[in-house]
């Protein structure tokens, strides 16, 4: 396996980059920010980007934890990549991270300012204190289980030929607000929640009247999210079960959408036909 490096300053645009130079250098895999991403695809790890302070976000991306880097050894030796980019702030974080997942030393190393401009470097430092945005270089239905109840956006990129894409659909990067972010934490109320589900009602024909929703967090290494609870009325001569179907769905899809957690179920309990 080869292994090159690609270090640079925090928030000088790595994982932007990353793609571009995985494409450009034929390479099919990425050690980011304690995450092993092979094909636009995540593997293995924990996003150093969603622990809870900087200093375990460091930790996270050095894979001090046991379980942790045992998990990236075994999915790296199970996959097989032939090739890999380590990223890193400095030369001697991605030789520590070299070392702790036991990979060869790089064969060669870049540096952000080999393939960006001052200027473009410039703009990821503002994205980034400005606004508190940090690229993971995966699509963000990938990463949206690490980071339910984040700020998450995608960037699509079209053409993507080689290791990352089919040459007919676009390789996807995502920006993500950091729960370490200096901008603080941000809570959804429950109320919100019933209020999309009431909105959702409002158009759908089949409901007449949602009596209650339920909403449950679950905070799981592998699996964090939301668990929705619905208690509804239903009109009479519908397909009952076809429409609440339709319904737990449109629920599902539209917090998502709005609100970017991860709904992990949706239940439906229908109480009356009226």
């Amino acid at each position: 396996m080869k292994v090159y490096s690609l270090s640079g300053k925090s928030g000088t645009g790595k994982s932007y980059q990353a793609i571009n130079l995985c494409r450009k250098m034929n390479i099919e895999s990425i050690i980011d920010d304690g995450l092993f991403i092979c094909r636009n695809k995540v593997i293995a790890g924990i996003s150093a980007k969603r622990q809870p302070t900087k200093v375990g976000a460091v930790k996270a991306a050095l894979f001090t934890s046991d379980e942790q880097q045992q998990e990236v050894v075994k999915a790296i030796q199970r996959v097989k990549p032939k090739s890999l980019l380590v990223l890193g702030t400095s030369d001697e974080m991605i030789d520590k991270i070299v070392a702790r997942l036991a990979l060869p030393s790089p064969e060669k190393r870049v540096y952000i300012e080999d393939i960006t401009t001052e200027e473009e470097r410039e703009i990821a430092a503002k994205q980034r204190k400005e606004m508190g945005q940090h690229v993971i270089p995966a699509p963000t239905f990938q990463i949206k289980r690490q980071f339910s109840g984040y700020f998450m956006s995608p960037l699509k990129f079209v053409k993507d030929f080689g290791p990352w894409g089919s040459g007919r659909h676009s390789s996807e990067k995502s920006i993500v607000r950091p729960t370490f972010s200096y901008m603080g934490k941000y809570r959804i109320s429950d109320k919100v929640m019933s209020d999309i589900v009431e909105c959702i009602k409002d158009e759908t024909e089949s409901i007449y009247e949602v009596q209650k929703v339920i909403v449950t967090q679950r905070q799981e290494a592998s699996h964090e999210g939301i668990d929705v609870y619905v208690v509804a009325d239903m009109k009479y001569g519908e397909n009952l079960p076809d429409s609440a179907v339709r319904f737990q769905n449109e629920i599902a899809e539209k917090i998502e959408e709005m609100t970017a957690f991860n709904v992990i179920r949706v239940d439906m309990e229908i109480r009356d036909v009226v």
